[in-house]
């Protein structure tokens, strides 16, 4: 990921099939940094103004319902204005501990799906086409495009970082072992994982 990050920058622009390739892994990504954080750390927040994962979760859902409808919004308004929303006061104020992560976790992957679909077979010329976005200006499709496709990944690295946070404060469970007799006696015993 932070390979990715240093070749872009080195080498100017991803093309843009590599962006939207980049783009369509984020779910998959964001899957893989979850599978190895237990659910019971979920719900741990590293300090009162950092989110959990839980709540990293429903702010990736309720961005990729933004970016569902800018991203066609760039290809049929173009020169329109983005409306503005708050992540932070969204969070607060929507509920979040509330809502399913599963349920959240299907959006993001069906709209990102859906969303690459139509971008893969756009032609050359609406790429180019511009919005007027709240924090970013005025952007072309392929820069909000490059911008978008490390949005979850930014997020992984908070999710790694809370993983690592949690850690240091609950201590990690050993390994089962068990009592195995060696074969030549009866009373030798040695300790071995459990497989």
């Amino acid at each position: 990921m932070e390979q990715l990050h240093i070749l872009s920058r080195a080498h100017g622009r991803l093309p843009r099939q590599q962006t939207i390739d980049l783009f369509a892994r984020g779910p998959a990504l964001l899957s893989e940094a979850l599978r190895a954080c237990p659910k019971k750390m979920w719900l741990f927040r590293p300090a009162p103004d950092r989110w959990s994962i839980h709540e990293i979760i429903l702010h990736l859902a309720d961005s990729e319902a933004d970016a569902y409808i800018r991203s066609r919004q760039f290809i049929v308004e173009p020169g329109s204005d983005a409306l503005a929303h708050s992540a932070s006061t969204w969070a607060a104020s929507l509920g979040y501990f509330h809502q399913s992560t599963r349920d959240a976790l299907g959006l993001i992957s069906r709209l990102r799906k859906m969303t690459c679909q139509l971008l893969r077979f756009l032609p050359h010329p609406v790429w180019s086409h511009t919005m007027k976005l709240p924090k970013e200006g005025l952007l072309t499709l392929e820069q909000w495009l490059e911008k978008q496709a490390g949005h979850i990944p930014h997020h992984v690295e908070q999710i790694q970082q809370n993983w690592n946070d949690w850690s240091k404060t609950h201590r990690q469970r050993k390994p089962a072992t068990r009592l195995l007799r060696a074969p030549d006696s009866d009373t030798e015993a040695v300790l071995s994982p459990l497989a």
